[in-house]
């Protein structure tokens, strides 16, 4: 899960971007919450001007058993060929990202334990860019985040990985570098420069709901 608590126009402002195409108005798009499978506000560079565009996080547009949402070993062949192109490279504005506890947490009410989310967001940037790579399969484009090792902060909580959030200053060097550029900016972000709140726990139902 993953959050952007923003308007597009904040989109085009701190990314100097603009429409790509036509913002959605149906009333099944909330780009404020982000879940595998959702759509969600993606910066890319078209004919080498960058833009806004609106796509689904699953780079595999359901054709796998579960959505492709992150991936990390860019030597893979099918990953390397995305990360060599800059036309398939994007951004991915976020204002906080969510990971669950590894173990459920008794809350003291009698009741099972349960897995709780812990938000983090960047102490530096109020909306921060996840390096990721995008496709057109059909006439939907998808897209996948790309993660890395994680610091500190998060390792305590995901130990295997977290999304790799850019500085400002890395951004045109994700969308137009070379390959080995990508590669190198294939790193966590600072613990000292991020934050986590939570536990935050599901809603449980009474019994008169159930």
């Amino acid at each position: 899960m993953a959050r952007f608590s923003g308007e597009p126009e904040t989109i085009t402002e701190r990314f100097g971007a603009r429409w790509l195409t036509p913002k959605p108005i149906d009333n099944r798009f909330n780009p404020q919450e982000l879940y595998p499978k959702s759509r969600a506000y993606v910066v890319r560079e078209k004919d080498g001007e960058r833009g806004l565009d609106v796509m689904n996080w699953d780079i595999t547009a359901g054709a796998a058993p579960w959505p492709m949402t992150n991936v990390r070993n860019l030597a893979l062949p099918q990953w390397k060929a995305l990360a060599a192109k800059p036309e398939n490279r994007c951004l991915i504005p976020l204002t906080e990202f969510c990971e669950w506890t590894p173990q459920p947490i008794d809350q003291s009410d009698g009741k099972k334990p349960l897995k709780g989310k812990m938000w983090f967001d960047v102490l530096d940037q109020d909306v921060f860019a996840i390096a990721g790579f995008w496709g057109q399969i059909g006439n939907e484009r998808y897209f996948a985040m790309v993660t890395c090792n994680p610091n500190e902060l998060v390792a305590h909580i995901h130990p295997k990985a977290m999304i790799t959030i850019l500085k400002p200053a890395d951004h045109a060097q994700w969308l137009s570098g070379r390959y080995e550029d990508v590669v190198a900016l294939q790193r966590p972000y600072p613990a000292d420069q991020m934050r986590v709140r939570g536990p935050v726990f599901p809603t449980r139902k009474s019994r008169a709901n159930v």
